[in-house]
């Protein structure tokens, strides 16, 4: 992204998820590229990467971030609940956003970024032909459908008939992204796939 870009004020708001560890965080303008995602689950991760991430990760409740676009999403481990840290959290990202603003560092090392990008969007790895036919049906009939939404979904797991995927981008805050998961995409499942009795979402 250009400099001035970066320089645009930010307003930030916060948004529930399904997942109650998880809130998302909506800036108003673009954080990383169109089409870019990142997943940091250490500051390790974020160091190098991501001044935003890296800033989030100095919180002590903070156990990953997820960036997409113009959001990004703040998981918590127990230690507290949202109700006591949102309205905190948002106004340390949106002061950030306003002062430093680097959402990626543009000398960020090609492997790191790459990393970063691999764990927000890749498939895991696929131990069975069965396996392998989920891979092919999301990738061509349901990743094209929700990346029109500006979301994204992967494979995780394949277990006694239950298919676990995961729900990234605009999905990840979406509550109508159940209702897509279980009337439309385990429906579409169990019909190309004999073996899939259920579609569930795995927890980011």
């Amino acid at each position: 992204m250009d400099t001035q870009a970066m320089r645009t004020p930010a307003s930030v708001y916060a948004e529930a998820t399904p997942n109650p560890a998880t809130m998302r965080f909506v800036a108003g303008r673009l954080l990383v590229p169109e089409g870019r995602m990142m997943e940091f689950a250490t500051p390790e991760e974020a160091e190098a990467v991501s001044p935003l991430a890296a800033h989030v990760f100095n919180l002590p409740f903070v156990t990953g971030v997820f960036i997409s676009e113009n959001f990004i999403t703040v998981t918590k481990n127990n230690s507290i609940d949202w109700d006591l840290v949102q309205g905190e959290l948002r106004e340390y990202i949106q002061e950030f956003l306003n002062t430093d603003g680097r959402a990626v560092l543009a000398d960020a090392p090609a492997q790191q970024l790459a990393d970063a990008n691999e764990r927000a969007v890749s498939h895991a790895k696929p131990n069975s032909k069965e396996e392998e036919q989920i891979i092919a049906v999301l990738d061509e009939y349901v990743s094209p459908a929700v990346a029109g939404d500006g979301g994204h979904i992967a494979f995780k797991s394949f277990k006694d008939g239950i298919l676990a995927v995961s729900l990234r981008g605009s999905c990840s805050g979406c509550p109508s992204s159940m209702v897509t998961l279980k009337g439309g995409i385990e429906n579409l499942m169990r019909q190309m796939v004999p073996g899939v009795k259920e579609v569930v979402a795995e927890e980011l």
